[in-house]
């Protein structure tokens, strides 16, 4: 989703001559065109929290976040460590006259965070607060009891390049814990600070830190933030079991923390992964398994990827080992 720097950079400019409105309460109040239209350009104001990471040097966006308080952004991990110069835009739609942007003052980044081992979650402190307007204002999060059932409903927000950039929406659901696991076979174990999505669009590339919410009455809840993708299931970090730790450094004004509870009885209670295929070495690649990429063809079917054929790494490796065997041949022959 990277953007051309120019129409970023005059995005950045208009921005900084935009001030926001007056100061309104905050996480509980709904975004105006609450309607959700799934796999669509999103409205202006629909998602207001939704924070970008614009890399200050090159002018494109390489990560996201969500904007908790008039301060505080929570995003992954792993978007504080890939440029050093970043400017962040807040209220972040398709019309980047509504954009505010701030540089970042300080971040707390999980201490126990490793790519794959987890902990992928970072608070970033925006260099001054942000005024509440339709166009910005903050999710609530998850509250540690919160649950999140298999088939949940849940949408994330994402730029997108199809033909030309811009700010869109996709419903997906929650894929289940268990469901998960049986889908990497716990080669990529799925633990509880984790949750999965299980959808034909999802997140990709670039959408890391951005924010899987759910509505609960009229009020949504953050429940995950982006933190991979495989085989076409993003993996999120789920927000509810770090309450504790996002309160402990979070500063000024306090984030809204919302429990939210699945209706019915959770499906996953009586799971039991499909037993595993004995004629391969990689049992999560096969058609054994309902969720695996079987389902998914090698078409990028996101919404926030160019939609471009993906080649498989393998026949990359193949392709190039050909090319060199070509090139040593009909070198040596010329010889």
């Amino acid at each position: 989703m990277a953007l051309q720097g120019f129409a970023w950079g005059i995005a950045v400019m208009i921005a900084l001559f935009f001030k926001g409105g007056d100061s309104q309460p905050a996480c509980a109040r709904p975004p105006i065109n609450s309607r959700i239209i799934g796999g669509q350009d999103a409205p202006p104001g629909r998602w207001p929290w939704h924070v970008t990471f614009v890399a200050s040097k090159f002018g494109f966006p390489f990560c996201q976040g969500s904007l908790i308080t008039d301060e505080w952004v929570l995003t992954a991990a792993q978007c504080l460590t890939i440029f050093p110069d970043v400017v962040l835009l807040v209220g972040v739609t398709n019309q980047p006259g509504i954009i505010v942007t701030r540089t970042i003052a300080n971040v707390h980044c999980h201490q126990n965070y490793t790519f794959y081992g987890g902990n992928d979650i970072c608070l970033v402190k925006l260099s001054a607060p942000v005024n509440f307007t339709d166009y910005i204002r903050p999710v609530c999060l998850a509250a540690e009891n919160s649950t999140f059932y298999d088939g949940t409903s849940s949408w994330v927000t994402g730029l997108s390049y199809n033909g030309s950039y811009s700010f869109q929406e996709v419903n997906v659901s929650v894929l289940g814990n268990k469901k998960c696991n049986c889908v990497y076979n716990f080669n990529f174990p799925i633990t509880e600070d984790r949750m999965c999505e299980n959808g034909s669009k999802t997140t990709f590339f670039q959408d890391e830190g951005a924010a899987l919410v759910t509505k609960k009455d009229s009020i949504w809840v953050q429940s995950g933030i982006v933190s991979v993708n495989l085989l076409n299931h993003g993996i999120y970090t789920r927000v509810s079991q770090y309450q504790k730790w996002i309160t402990d450094r979070v500063t000024g004004m306090e984030p809204g923390f919302v429990t939210y509870t699945s209706p019915g009885i959770d499906s996953e209670l009586n799971y039991t992964c499909p037993p595993p295929p004995n004629s391969t070495q990689y049992p999560y690649f096969t058609s054994q398994y309902p969720y695996s990429t079987t389902q998914h063809p090698t078409t990028d079917g996101s919404i926030f990827g160019s939609g471009e054929t993906l080649i498989p790494i393998t026949r990359v490796f193949a392709l190039s080992a050909l090319v060199l065997f070509v090139h040593l041949f009909v070198g040596g022959a010329a010889n």
